[in-house]
């Protein structure tokens, strides 16, 4: 299935579970508010995530004069994508992620640990990657994602309060049924994780094949994939789980069953994606 089909029916299957629960929890009335609250949540996202998160890694722009920036620029014009703003993370540990809320307000930031450890066509494939999000606007998709994934556990959590405190939505029906209320509880919380994780691994997917087109080496950025997964686990990011999805490696992802809890493919999965010629 492409990665663009596959990702708008999870987005949907996502949004779909959010104003099922918020029927669920307060009729078509509740339906109406579940959607004004996902809209309100997206809106906010889209606004001010990148300025969020760019803090939060105490991250600092740099200008024309710095290597990372002259790279970027370069690769910014082969792919023809306005310039984004260039940030570098005081952290030793080799990671990188690009934000913003298209491709004329986008910020691409790396660790200090990155440019370290990588040689300079490695990074270039790196770049290209987070250039391959901003210009497939993955940045909003999963901001919208993760959004709706929080609106669905929040209203998940209304709706068990609800149930044991105003009896239901339809007190003429007898009250609400305990079970329902204890699976929606706990099953639709993890439903809804469960479809944010895939989607985000569709987009890394993607991510990787689109900068193989751009730097035309498919080989560097498998080299760098590699190198930076076997660093990361020896000097971690202190991350925030809520924008493990925005980095190109995310440190310690699951294998097997775990996997599906991994905003992140297993990295030689990518690997063979890339020197196979895409997913």
């Amino acid at each position: 299935m492409p990665n663009g089909l596959k990702t708008a029916l999870l987005l949907g299957a996502l949004s779909g579970m959010l104003l099922l629960l918020g029927e669920y929890l307060g009729g078509q009335q509740g339906l109406i508010l579940a959607f004004a609250f996902a809209a309100l949540m997206n809106l906010g996202s889209y606004w001010f995530s990148d300025k969020i998160v760019l803090r939060m890694y105490h991250a600092q722009e740099v200008g024309s004069s710095h290597p990372l920036y002259e790279m970027t620029q370069r690769l910014a014009q082969k792919a023809g994508l306005p310039m984004p703003k260039v940030y570098i993370i005081p952290d030793s540990s080799p990671n990188a992620f690009a934000t913003g809320r298209n491709p004329q307000h986008a910020a691409v930031a790396a660790t200090e640990g990155i440019m370290q450890a990588l040689a300079p066509h490695e990074l270039e494939g790196v770049i290209a990657h987070e250039l391959a999000h901003v210009r497939h606007r993955d940045i909003l998709i999963s901001s919208v994602a993760a959004t709706i994934a929080a609106a669905v556990m929040m209203v998940a959590r209304m709706a068990m309060y609800a149930g044991m405190f105003a009896g239901g939505r339809d007190d003429r029906e007898g009250g609400s049924n305990p079970i329902a209320l204890f699976a929606m509880m706990i099953f639709a919380p993890m439903a809804a994780m469960l479809i944010q994780m895939a989607i985000s691994r569709s987009r890394e997917f993607a991510a990787d094949a689109g900068a193989a087109r751009i730097t035309g080496n498919p080989h560097a950025l498998a080299d760098a994939l590699r190198k930076i997964d076997a660093i990361a686990k020896r000097v971690p990011l202190d991350a925030n789980p809520a924008t493990a999805h925005m980095f190109i490696v995310k440190p310690f992802s699951g294998q097997g069953l775990m996997s599906l809890f991994s905003t992140h493919p297993p990295t030689e999965a990518r690997v063979q994606a890339l020197l196979q010629g895409g997913h």
